[in-house]
């Protein structure tokens, strides 16, 4: 039985994905997400080995969200006009490129260029969520959207630590290096086993783009859970800001292999995502998402009851890890069934007007968490963190 026979098969009879096409669809989405994070724990490494100076090592991780931020307005969209495994391949082995670029420069220039470029190509993780609606049956959508979106929580979440042990038993180059070889054997595992899907719409790339305006602007599930999640977002990025700052501080003492164990235990909280697609697609998308708020708010009030830099304190700022990413990869993932189940043919917008919106709200909130732990240590960025939930949780109860 071929890939689309098997895929026919599952969604009109038994509807069900292959697992194994689930497994590999999470995997690809880990993979690709993970570049866009590789460099965030060694611009120190980057910019010292380029002779970068302190005011420009910023760029290496500026330049790579502008680069993903840019990719998810102008070509996620695509994926509503172009046939889907086509314009991944063709994302992932632009990708490879940027990513041997950043691997074998000695250039700032030209790795920040590389950098860009590693950003832009790795939208098509964006493509490949909305894709793996598209293949699941209304009743397990939820569930196989959550199974996809835990492997890219796992991805976000190892990044950090798999690029700071690499650096450390080789150098910076070969993390990318390795990570361009794996997109090749992954280009070509996508280019075989996925099926085929050509989308029906008959817009121009510009009116395609002019769209996304008039969705934003009248889907109301859209705003709703655009704005619910960029909260969440705000809050998530504002803890793994200000967190490793704190913890290699005089308060913990922590070493870079420490933090990275430390971020090796947020990847229990990608445990939400399955968890929460099953419970979407019983009904229950509204008790999941109060309850993915509620995670984050708890995550930021537990690491006050310790004092800081004990044992204690340290333990509650893991299971503080551990929590944030459960509550932050269930509304996530409810979001996102919510906002697939508004148009076949419109997804692909929906879900870039979706991560496009938080994304923003992620790159403010980081700016943000820097300034508050410089003016206020820990207490300041960590109430500020608390109350991004609790904002969302009021507009929230608002949901009729």
């Amino acid at each position: 039985m071929t890939v689309e026979a098997a895929v026919d098969h599952a969604v009109s009879g038994v509807h069900r994905l292959p697992a194994w096409l689930t497994l590999l669809l999470a995997a690809a989405c880990g993979m690709i997400t993970a570049n866009v994070y590789y460099a965030q724990p060694l611009i120190g490494l980057i910019s010292g080995d380029l002779g970068m100076t302190p005011q420009t090592a910023g760029l290496i991780v500026t330049l790579t969200q502008l680069g993903f931020a840019a990719g998810m307005i102008l070509i996620v969209p695509l994926a509503d006009l172009i046939e889907n495994r086509r314009l991944v391949f063709a994302m992932i082995g632009a990708s490879v490129i940027a990513l041997a670029a950043a691997g074998l420069t000695n250039h700032p220039q030209t790795f920040l260029v590389a950098a860009l470029f590693v950003g832009l190509t790795s939208v098509s993780v964006q493509i490949l969520v909305p894709y793996a609606s598209h293949l699941a049956h209304e009743s397990i959508r939820g569930r196989t959207v959550g199974n996809v979106m835990s492997g890219l929580m796992i991805g976000i979440m190892l990044s950090r630590p798999l690029s700071s042990f690499l650096a450390d038993l080789s150098s910076w180059h070969t993390v990318f290096i390795l990570s361009a070889i794996a997109m090749m054997a992954l280009a070509v595992a996508l280019r075989v086993a996925l099926p085929k899907r050509q989308p029906h719409s008959k817009l121009t790339y510009g009116r395609l783009l002019a769209s996304m305006w008039t969705i934003a602007r009248t889907n109301r599930v859209l705003q709703r859970r655009a704005i619910y999640h960029s909260f969440q977002f705000a809050a998530f990025t504002m803890f793994w800001t200000v967190a490793p700052l704190l913890l290699t501080g005089p308060m913990f003492h922590l070493s870079q292999a420490g933090v990275g164990l430390f971020a090796l235990a947020g990847v229990a909280g990608a445990i939400a995502a399955p968890i929460a697609g099953r419970m979407a697609d019983r009904g229950w998308s509204r008790p999941a998402t109060g309850l993915g708020m509620v995670s984050v708010g708890a995550a930021f009030l537990i690491t006050h009851i310790a004092e800081q830099g004990s044992t204690l304190s340290l333990s509650f700022f893991v299971a503080a890890a551990i929590l944030l990413d459960f509550g932050i990869t269930t509304t996530l993932v409810t979001g996102q069934r919510a906002i697939f189940t508004q148009g076949q043919e419109v997804r692909a917008r929906l879900n870039a007007v979706y991560m496009t919106t938080w994304y923003i709200a992620g790159a403010i909130a980081s700016a943000v968490g820097g300034w508050a732990y410089a003016h206020g240590g820990w207490n300041l960025p960590s109430w500020i963190g608390l109350g991004l939930p609790v904002v969302a949780l009021l507009y929230f109860a608002t949901e009729k």
